[in-house]
């Protein structure tokens, strides 16, 4: 189980805490130098001054060492307590690990500056031992938390090094991915238009060829054959032109701006989709029928996109596997989501329907269940019957 570190500030307190309950302990068995000549607050008060600056030894590491040298000069000439020295070299291993560059070289200098005199003093009034002595005492005090926070300090400013160095690493390698899905993306570009794209153009190569065979036969224009060559034309034209800017967003890898020629059909182009259908099945004997409850607005694009492809797909269904009589579209609109209602004439004599792999209605209701809406469809009442909700917010969940 893993411990969650402690904030910075509660550490600094808790520094603070145990050098003051030390300090106490060691006042009251008067375990410190001059404890039977000073009074009290002479001990206390540099013991106090300590421990406050304790609490902004990270913030303020220049405050932090510049009073707390001073009150350390202070308890030396009072009476040396151990408490404080030991807060005394917490301040200084402070402002090294937490303060500048320019704060670690002048530590270092006034550091080795305040062994090399008071070493010297002392061995020139009491000898070499005396001296070598409070070189010890001195660098253990002055220039040992420096070494250890310069130290510190270092393996601190390596370790950012790395993390730096790891995240560029990580940067890198998600440029390269997608760069991989860029390339994957152009390649099924180039496939699409080379298989699909092609196909339909000869499809409306050959329908603008018949077209022109029928008119040199002289075929009136109601004629239904030049209908259908119409019909089949067009479609074939518009299925181009919408599978050239599929072929675009595909091409775009990702990172740039979308191909500007491409508007993504709504519900504002669902009249030219009823208009085609009832071009395509008057040979059938199929008619569609539009009903809108509520304002249009508007509509989210996403939402206008999927309502559209889902009604195109409930159409061509209609055109591909309905019997004669009539394709009912009802559109809901309402303030949360948009409801799309269409039925038409069910027909199960075996052999009838035009073979099919139910993609288009696999297609549908993902639509439908990437923005969070619902879908379905099936045979109802003796029609087929097609259901969706798309919610205007995701999180609706689509429930109605």
């Amino acid at each position: 189980m893993l411990v969650p570190p402690i904030p910075p500030r509660r550490v600094d307190r808790l520094i603070a805490l145990a050098g003051l309950l030390g300090g106490a302990v060691l006042i009251v068995f008067k375990v410190y130098e001059g404890a039977d000549r000073l009074p009290l607050w002479a001990v206390v008060l540099p013991l106090v001054v300590m421990a406050g600056l304790e609490l902004v030894r990270r913030t303020r590491p220049v405050l932090t060492v510049a009073l707390g040298g001073l009150t350390f000069a202070g308890s030396l000439c009072a009476g040396s307590l151990l408490a404080t020295m030991i807060m005394y070299t917490d301040l200084l291993y402070a402002a090294v690990v937490y303060g500048t560059a320019r704060m670690s070289r002048v530590l270092h200098l006034t550091g080795g500056s305040t062994v090399l005199v008071l070493s010297s003093l002392i061995w020139w009034k009491s000898g070499t031992g005396a001296g070598l002595l409070i070189v010890v005492v001195s660098s253990l005090v002055f220039l040992a938390p420096v070494w250890t926070g310069d130290v510190v300090r270092k393996h601190r400013q390596e370790a950012e090094t790395e993390r730096l160095r790891a995240e560029q690493t990580a940067l890198l390698s998600e440029m390269d991915r997608r760069e991989a899905v860029g390339a994957e993306r152009a390649r099924m570009a180039r496939e699409l238009h080379d298989v699909v794209a092609n196909h339909l153009s000869a499809i409306a190569i050959h329908a603008t060829g018949a077209q022109s065979v029928a008119r040199r036969r002289r075929l009136a224009e109601d004629d239904p054959l030049v209908e259908v060559l119409a019909v089949i034309r067009e479609n074939s034209v518009q299925g181009l032109a919408e599978m050239r800017r599929m072929i675009g967003l595909l091409r775009d890898s990702g990172g740039g701006e979308a191909d500007e020629s491409y508007a993504a059909p709504d519900l504002a182009a669902v009249d030219a989709l009823l208009v085609k259908a009832r071009a395509a099945g008057q040979g059938v004997g199929l008619d569609f029928e539009l009903t809108e409850d509520g304002e249009r607005g508007e509509v989210p694009v996403p939402v206008g996109l999927a309502a559209y492809r889902i009604v195109q797909e409930s159409l061509t269904n209609a055109l591909k596997h309905a019997g004669p009589g009539l394709v009912t579209l009802r559109l809901e609109f309402g303030p949360e989501q948009l409801r799309i209602a269409v039925d038409s004439p069910y027909r199960d004599e075996p052999g009838r329907e035009l073979p099919g792999a139910r993609a288009g209605l696999v297609g549908m209701g993902e639509r439908a269940g990437l923005l969070g809406g619902s879908f379905e469809a099936g045979p109802k009442d003796g029609r087929w019957s097609v259901r969706a909700v798309l919610p205007h917010d995701r999180e609706s969940g689509g429930r109605a």
